[in-house]
């Protein structure tokens, strides 16, 4: 696919907003198009993610729907439904539900997100390709500063 080559001058007189929503979208399009390719979804992961022993908490433990979406605002999208993502993993035997509505990951769930996450360097590298280091942490480091610029908090 041919891409529009700009001077300096015209890229630094693009709106950044138009830019990192662009760049968001097809970024995460991907990542969630590899993920439905291998039979799971980004929130599919997350919620095995937040309940394992290995990436979160060292002995593991268990959350409600409500608390799983809480723990998962700042990265949830308007169409990700938790409570249907839990139930598909419910189905699964990836998790189980207490009788006080708390989800825990069981054995096969850790196995099956451990086994998801490996995919994840192969697509950083897609992602990532033609893009060295410096460059991407520049471009992280303006991205950091701008969020500053307008009273945001890049965490």
């Amino acid at each position: 696919m041919e891409t529009a080559e700009y001077t300096q001058e015209e890229l630094a007189a693009q709106p950044v907003a138009y830019w990192t929503g662009v760049a968001y979208e097809e970024i995460i399009g991907f990542i969630r198009r590899r993920q439905a390719e291998l039979g799971f979804t980004q929130p599919q992961y997350w919620i095995l993610r937040h309940l394992s022993k290995h990436d979160i908490s060292p002995d593991g433990h268990g959350m409600t729907v409500p608390e799983l979406v809480d723990a998962m605002r700042s990265y949830l999208r308007p169409e990700d439904r938790v409570a249907d993502e839990a139930g598909t993993l419910l189905e699964r035997g990836w998790v189980t539900r207490d009788d006080a509505g708390r989800l825990w990951i069981t054995e096969r769930g850790d196995t099956a997100r451990a086994g998801l996450k490996t995919h994840a360097p192969a697509w950083r590298d897609l992602i990532h390709e033609g893009v060295d280091d410096a460059d991407y942490a520049t471009a992280l480091r303006v991205l950091r500063r701008m969020i500053r610029n307008v009273g945001g908090d890049p965490a």
